[in-house]
């Protein structure tokens, strides 16, 4: 289906694309709706899509068919198969409930385990309480750009060896952060530097993988990456250490952006907020 650029973009409070995610304000066009439908059933990656670190295939993907777009609002439904199935659709627009009828038939449609809406509210809007809620953050690098990394954070395998080897159960204590997983990409040598502060002669706080893409319209963007410290270390000023050598990498490597999905009221929503980042609003999604 063609979208209507003057129909959408009217709907759409905060910069955000189907299968793709936040995107920077100034890369937002019709081009990029355009790109995720065209390539949906396909299984292949946009060369823009952050995704495409993590899998060899594309597993959300835009279900064409049953989009429905009018003046008024636009809702795109996606698949995604990994586990048990999950159908999202993306509501542009007012018809909360007419987003969940189309999301739950669809579930029922393609024997999907999950069924969800994604919802969009401006930077300045109330957004409704009860629901899992992001603030999508916008941090721009300017000139000049800084060198170096904050004093005592350094790369995981830049660590003495056996300081690297506390990142093990770092990372299994903070699974749900997805630190596990990370360490097993770390393992397999498929991601880039990961910073990490000490605490005790044991990784205490780590922050990565740092990695950079350039974005549809010829940017760069710095991908964002898993944050966390231990509960025992929190409280030490060691988020925020992590935060500027993060920021410090992004800059020295070219970076000209970086765009964020934080918890509204959670650690690092507030430690962005702190640093000046811009809102670019919020996202809710509702599983029915």
């Amino acid at each position: 289906m063609r979208l209507t650029w003057d129909w959408l973009l009217p709907v759409m409070p905060v910069p955000y694309v189907p299968t793709l995610g936040p995107v920077h304000p100034d890369a937002l066009g019709p081009g990029l709706f355009a790109d995720a439908v065209r390539v949906a059933g396909t299984g292949t990656f946009l060369a823009y899509d952050k995704d495409q670190r993590w899998a060899e295939r594309k597993d959300e993907t835009v279900l064409p068919d049953m989009i429905e777009h009018t003046y008024v609002r636009t809702l795109i439904p996606t698949l995604a198969r990994r586990g048990h199935g999950t159908v999202t659709v993306y509501a542009y627009g007012p018809g909360y409930d007419d987003a969940a009828d189309l999301a739950a038939k669809l579930a029922a449609d393609h024997t999907a385990a999950t069924a969800r809406v994604i919802t969009f509210h401006g930077p300045h809007e109330d957004p409704p309480a009860g629901a899992a809620l992001t603030r999508v953050q916008l941090r721009e690098f300017t000139p000049p750009r800084p060198e170096g990394q904050e004093g005592p954070v350094r790369p995981v395998d830049g660590l003495p060896e056996p300081v690297q080897a506390t990142f093990a159960a770092f990372a299994d204590r903070l699974t749900s952060d997805g630190f596990a997983f990370l360490h097993g990409q770390m393992q397999a040598g498929t991601v880039g530097p990961v910073l990490a502060v000490v605490g005790g002669g044991r990784v205490a706080g780590a922050i990565g993988p740092m990695e950079t893409m350039t974005d549809s319209a010829g940017a760069t963007r710095l991908l964002p990456q898993y944050f966390g410290v231990l509960p025992e270390h929190r409280g030490q000023g060691y988020g925020r250490t992590l935060w500027r050598a993060a920021m410090a990498w992004g800059a020295a490597h070219g970076a000209d952006y970086q765009l964020l999905q934080t918890e509204v009221g959670g650690p690092s929503d507030r430690l962005c907020q702190a640093e000046g980042l811009t809102s670019l609003g919020f996202v809710t999604l509702t599983k029915l």
